[in-house]
């Protein structure tokens, strides 16, 4: 038979347990300021005017209107029927316009960590918060730009060569068969 040792509890010291969780209480606090301060980064979109249909995508092409300005108000840069690739603005407007939908308008808030960071750009400097005013006009995929594009090329070199263009194409007018020989 084994034999147990027993070993007495001591009674616990007055306000020992209030320490034992305040300290527990300090410590998971840590772990959610710790965990709150490792977020990454998020943009803030509030819809002024709702959109319709789907959003665009990184992939994407977007025509928009948009005022930037900086904390203090001052505008920084704006534009009108503006074509911007998605996939070549700071990453806090990408994300931003993956939140639209077309026809909408909307006030976006980009922290500095998704726009120009520590780096600053022009008139923005470092580690500066951007809001703007978006309406989203239009978006296409680069692929259907890529096509417009080139039948446009194909239109200005069939006027630039001066000829007419071939037959059952717009404007060639009606096929006229060859002389009978």
């Amino acid at each position: 038979m084994t034999e147990i040792t027993r070993v007495p509890l001591q009674p616990i010291a007055k306000g020992s347990l209030t320490k034992l969780w305040v300290g527990i209480a300090a410590v998971a606090l840590l772990g959610c300021g710790v965990a709150w301060a490792a977020m990454p980064a998020s943009v803030d979109v509030d819809t002024l005017v709702a959109g319709q249909g789907p959003s665009p995508t990184r992939d994407d092409v977007a025509l928009v209107n948009y005022k930037g300005t900086l904390p203090d108000g001052k505008v920084f840069d704006e534009g009108k029927q503006a074509v911007l690739p998605l996939a070549e603005v700071v990453p806090g407007f990408t994300k931003a316009l993956e939140q639209m939908q077309k026809g909408g308008k909307y006030k976006v808030h980009i922290p500095s960590a998704l726009a120009y960071g520590d780096k600053g750009a022009g008139p923005i400097p470092a580690n500066t918060d951007l809001d703007f005013e978006i309406e989203l006009l239009d978006f296409k995929s680069r692929a259907e730009i890529e096509q417009q594009q080139r039948i446009m090329q194909q239109l200005q070199q069939m006027q630039m060569g001066g000829g007419a263009p071939a037959a059952g194409m717009p404007g060639a007018g009606p096929a006229v068969p060859p002389p009978a020989q």
